[in-house]
């Protein structure tokens, strides 16, 4: 199976080939650059394990939640690729990603990524068997200090949520039994979920791969900022 994934959603810009059972990737932090960099980083994977994108599969992309831009980047450049070459799409959760780089040490996972305007995306995991998750609760976007967690005896916590507001969430949180707040959702994870999703049959046509906001507004209004 060859697989090309794609994850734009935040501030890290990466790609990821899944090719002859090993995945290679590039990513990098390069906050507004992701438009120029995402199809060279494809194209020099596809140069390094020897394929033509007539050779792919599929195509994966992380759907959100995260940036809107970054978002919509991802996903529109997934469907034309897809469209193109006569592919399917895997969307996979960029939340889910994020929460499968965190380790499995036994413990279930928050994975959050900081919403900006004062709330955070977040969803739980509970890793299964190999590299697989099981999703504990809906993706959401809320105030941190309104996030209610499913009951669990640890946790580990990833994402940018927890370097922006990390007091608040220790309320819930006193203890987690590991924490990272600068790790962000990454094109490797989304292949390795996506192979799953192929293996498992779950494909889309381009036009039905769509992205996840989970809220429709931008930013806050001149009186919002104000009140703030």
């Amino acid at each position: 199976m060859n697989l090309l994934a794609i994850e734009t959603s935040t501030e890290a810009c990466s790609v990821a080939l899944h090719h002859a059972g090993t995945t290679l990737a590039r990513s990098e932090l390069a906050p507004r650059r992701h438009a120029e960099l995402v199809l060279p980083m494809a194209d020099a994977l596809l140069a390094e394990a020897g394929l033509s994108r007539r050779r792919l599969d599929a195509i994966a992309v992380g759907r959100g939640p995260g940036a809107f831009t970054g978002v919509r980047l991802a996903v529109s450049i997934a469907q034309g690729m897809a469209l193109g070459l006569d592919l399917p799409v895997i969307p996979i959760s960029s939340l889910a990603a994020l929460a499968l780089d965190a380790p499995d040490n036994g413990a279930d996972v928050l994975a959050v990524i900081d919403a900006r305007m004062g709330e955070v995306y977040a969803a739980c995991y509970r890793r299964t068997a190999g590299d697989t998750l099981q999703t504990l609760d809906d993706e959401r976007v809320c105030a941190p200090e309104r996030l209610q967690l499913p009951p669990g005896a640890d946790w580990n916590v990833i994402g940018s949520g927890w370097q922006a507001y990390r007091d608040v969430l220790s309320a819930q949180l006193p203890a987690p039994r590991w924490a990272d707040g600068q790790r962000y959702p990454q094109a490797r994870a989304i292949a390795v979920l996506a192979v799953a999703e192929f293996k498992a049959g779950r494909l889309l046509p381009p036009e039905q791969a769509l992205p996840l906001y989970l809220r429709d507004k931008v930013a806050l209004t001149l009186a919002e900022q104000r009140a703030r």
